[in-house]
């Protein structure tokens, strides 16, 4: 159990700290602000502002989100982000970026006691944690609990999607 908590301090966004150079935000930023400053969430920042949801997780929330990488993104086949950011595929996008969100502040240390989580999107995500971490879905989380003004970020090497 303690292997676990401490990779899944490693995945939800490292406790009180921003990726960029790794200041502190005194969790003062919005998710938005602190996933712009990290520099690893820059098309995850792309597709919010494509699926109009830049404003609602700059709101007051409380969220957890189970953020993508850069290099997660580029996991997927090619052509798949740029297909997903065209104006007809707004609906599919939306639907993706809020199975990665989870309504609530949801702690590293509350993550690895759940077998599941309902998301924003409406579905749940499958929660396994094991002694080589925590997964959700077919995610590996790489960091945890980044704060925010307005919730917590758990970082995830893959991008998660719904049935």
């Amino acid at each position: 159990m303690k292997k676990s908590l401490a990779v899944v301090g490693l995945l939800l966004i490292v406790a009180s700290m921003a990726f960029a150079g790794g200041k502190s935000t005194g969790g003062k930023q919005d998710i938005v602000d602190t996933a712009v400053a990290a520099g690893q969430f820059n098309t995850l920042a792309t597709a919010l502002k494509a699926a109009g949801l830049v404003d609602t997780l700059k709101g007051k929330g409380p969220f957890t989100v189970f953020a993508p990488t850069d290099a997660a993104f580029a996991k997927l086949p090619a052509g798949t982000v740029a297909d997903l950011l065209k104006p007809e595929n707004k609906q599919k996008l939306i639907a993706i970026l809020t199975y990665h969100v989870v309504p609530g502040n949801v702690q590293a240390s509350q993550v690895v006691k759940l077998k599941e989580a309902k998301t924003v999107e409406g579905q749940e995500l499958k929660i396994k944690t094991s002694d080589s971490g925590v997964m959700v879905d077919n995610a590996k989380v790489v960091k945890t609990d980044i704060e925010c003004s307005n919730g917590v970020i758990h970082v995830i090497d893959s991008v998660l999607l719904p049935n």
